[in-house]
C-alpha cells in the first residue's frame, strides 16, 4: 500500500479549483479534431464542475457529440516560480446536458448568476445557451518536479503520489 500524502497537501488539492473562476477544456469533434477552450464554472462539493456555454461554440458542439472532455486548472504564470512545473490540477470527464426545465438546471444557474453577476440572466434567456455538468473519471494534481499525484478514483477527495516504475 502506498503512503498517503500529507493532510497539508490534500487540504492545498482540495483548495486548488477554488482558486479559480473558469476552467480550461480539452475537447474533441466526431471526427477527432481536437478543440482548446476555456468558460466560466462553478464547482459542486462532489467535484463536479459545471459550465454555462453557448450551443454555437465549438466546445459545446464537441460536447454535445462526445460527452468527453479534460478540464485543466493551472497556476497563472505571473505566481509559477519554474515555468517547466506549474501547479496544475486536471480532470478526464464526462459531459452530460442538464435538463433547462429541471430543478438541477435553475439551481446552477443561479449559482452561475451569484458568481457572475447579471450577465447570467440575459445568458438564461437565450435558448443557446446550456448547462454541462462534467464529471470526474480520474485525475492528476501536480505541484512540481517529482511531485504528481494521481486523484483517488475511489475518492475525489484524495489523493495518491505517483512513483516512478
Amino acid at each position: 500500500m502506498q503512503n498517503s500524502p500529507p493532510d497539508k497537501l490534500i487540504e492545498a488539492y482540495r483548495a486548488f479549483p477554488g482558486q479559480f473562476s473558469s476552467v480550461v477544456l480539452g475537447t474533441v469533434s466526431e471526427k477527432g479534431i481536437p478543440q482548446a477552450s476555456y468558460a466560466p464554472c462553478v464547482i459542486d462539493k462532489d467535484r463536479n464542475l459545471y459550465i454555462f456555454v453557448s450551443g454555437l461554440s465549438a466546445h459545446t458542439q464537441n460536447l454535445s457529440a462526445t460527452g468527453i472532455v479534460s478540464a485543466l486548472f493551472i497556476e497563472d504564470e505571473s505566481k509559477t516560480q519554474q515555468m517547466f512545473a506549474r501547479k496544475r490540477l486536471s480532470y478526464d470527464c464526462t459531459a452530460t446536458l442538464l435538463d433547462r426545465d429541471s430543478e438541477p438546471w435553475a439551481a446552477i444557474a443561479q449559482q452561475f448568476e451569484d458568481s457572475f453577476g447579471d450577465i447570467v440572466g440575459v445568458m438564461k434567456s437565450l435558448a443557446d445557451f446550456r448547462i454541462f455538468k462534467l464529471t470526474p473519471q480520474s485525475g492528476r494534481f501536480v505541484i512540481g518536479f517529482g511531485a504528481a499525484y494521481e486523484v483517488d478514483p475511489q475518492d475525489f477527495n484524495n489523493l495518491i503520489h505517483l512513483s516512478q516504475s
